[in-house]
């Protein structure tokens, strides 16, 4: 019934229904897709290295293993800490 409708009242109208057919930014998404997903990930030993210390520095700082914004609460540690990081830089 609808699209007998909708060749009534707009006869030059036309209903494209295949997938992603209306939407040209979701058509692209695919191709982009398929080409970015190689590009993903740690591409060198040093980059996972770094990426890994990174993340252990700030557990550790979360924790209070280390004399920088000890007396701080856990929430702000982290925080404070980067800001006296950058005051001693």
């Amino acid at each position: 019934m609808y699209p007998a409708v909708l060749e009534e009242l707009l006869p030059a109208a036309w209903h494209r229904t295949e997938q992603y057919a209306n939407n040209r930014v979701e058509c692209d998404h695919g191709r982009l897709k398929a080409r970015l997903r190689p590009m993903r990930g740690l591409k060198q030993d040093r980059s996972a290295t770094l990426v890994l210390a990174g993340h252990a520095l700030v557990q550790n700082l979360r924790r209070g293993h280390y004399e920088l914004a000890v007396e701080e609460p856990t929430n702000r540690r982290v925080a404070v800490a980067f800001e006296e990081l950058n005051l001693a830089i």
